[in-house]
């Protein structure tokens, strides 16, 4: 046994290395292979717990420990080369490991955060919806927390690499003023996405709609640059977020109640009927289960037409529901119809009245 390494070295040809290399590579599979076996069977056994933050942990933690793990035996297996070859290509395994490692730390914390991002949106479907966090809000603090550590990574491997950071950052200082000019836009349309996600005008999910602009539908997805609306012809609208900063923006979603507002004429012929007509009307929206009696509630007779004597119906429905909506008011529309044949009036329609002069009254004129 003391002699094979002797024999190797001599049947490889003075080339022992290569030897020591292709070990250190077969550890690494090995490794590799465990160690991912291992992740599949804790995994499993993570899934039996109640507790969603420990998948989240385990999910993120995978493909961030198979890569350093290759990382790691890659660059020791670069050491073996350039101690036996002396090749300065493979002198940079001693720092490729520790950017390796730094990324791989990065890589491992955005996916954790990604993951704890999508159980905590699962969660808050479960939460009352005066005390659950919007969607957008919560994806906002992801892309936050990602970017916080996409940057702090990239300042330590600039750090690793030899770099000043005091110099970096001055460029940056100095860069950032050209960048800002040169992406004015981009930068507008960043800043309106984050007044978006801080003021919360509107969520994904809600209808909104613009009186300065066309622009009307539901939000289906809440970017950094772009905000897609789809249409109700079902047609994507993507918006810059720099455009809602400087126009008004409604958002019927969040009204607490829908307004029936309606003019009804009956005929001239049946304005002795006016006053029980209205009484009852209003006795009809009263007694109404849909209709909000704490809300303003108005049945008034309040102008003398063209061709009717007009009322009209001022009330709130508890529903914001726009089918639903449109069901009860189809319903008291019909009531008040019955409400004004039952009293032997009818509704009125256009209606012109053409007086003529009697032929005796015109022959007098004449003489």
């Amino acid at each position: 046994m003391s002699e094979l390494p002797e024999m190797l070295e001599r049947a490889l040809g003075g080339h022992y290395w290569i030897l020591k290399v292709f070990v250190i590579v077969l550890i690494v599979l090995l490794a590799n292979f465990f160690i991912r076996r291992f992740l599949i069977r804790l995994k499993k056994q993570l899934e039996k717990t109640k507790n969603p933050w420990d998948d989240a942990l385990i999910n993120a933690a995978q493909k961030p420990i198979a890569f350093g793990v290759w990382v790691v035996g890659l660059t020791f297996a670069a050491q073996v080369v350039v101690a036996e070859t002396g090749s300065e290509l493979f002198e940079l395994g001693t720092p490729m490991r520790a950017v390796g490692v730094i990324f791989a730390v990065g890589w491992f914390l955005n996916r954790l955060i990604r993951e704890l991002e999508h159980h905590y949106i699962e969660h808050q479907k479960s939460v009352e919806s005066d005390q659950a966090m919007d969607r957008a809000t919560i994806e906002a603090f992801g892309k936050l927390l990602r970017l916080a550590v996409i940057i702090t990574a990239a300042i330590v491997i600039l750090q690793t690499l030899g770099f000043s950071i005091s110099g970096v950052l001055a460029f940056g200082g100095i860069g950032g003023i050209a960048i800002g000019f040169a992406a004015k836009d981009l930068l507008s349309n960043f800043f309106g996405g984050l007044m978006i996600y801080l003021d919360r005008p509107f969520s994904v999910g809600d209808w909104i709609s613009s009186p300065d602009r066309q622009i009307e539908g539901t939000v289906e997805y809440i970017g950094w640059r772009l905000t897609r609306i789809r249409t109700f012809d079902l047609r994507p609208l993507y918006i810059p977020n720099s455009i809602f900063t400087n126009i008004v923006v409604e958002n019927p979603s969040r009204m607490q109640h829908r307004r029936l507002y309606e003019t009804i004429g009956v005929r001239y012929d049946d304005i002795a009927q006016m006053d029980a007509i209205v009484r009852d009307v209003q006795n009809m929206l009263e007694s109404h289960d849909e209709i909000n009696e704490k809300q303003t509630l108005m049945v008034n007779f309040n102008a003398f037409a063209p061709s009717s004597v007009d009322f009209f119906i001022y009330a709130f429905t508890h529903t914001t529901g726009w089918a639903k909506y449109h069901g009860i008011k189809q319903e008291i529309l019909l009531k008040i119809s019955d409400i004004i044949a039952s009293h032997g009036a009818e509704i009125a329609y256009p209606t012109q009245t053409l007086h003529i002069a009697s032929s005796s009254n015109t022959h007098s004129n004449d003489s």
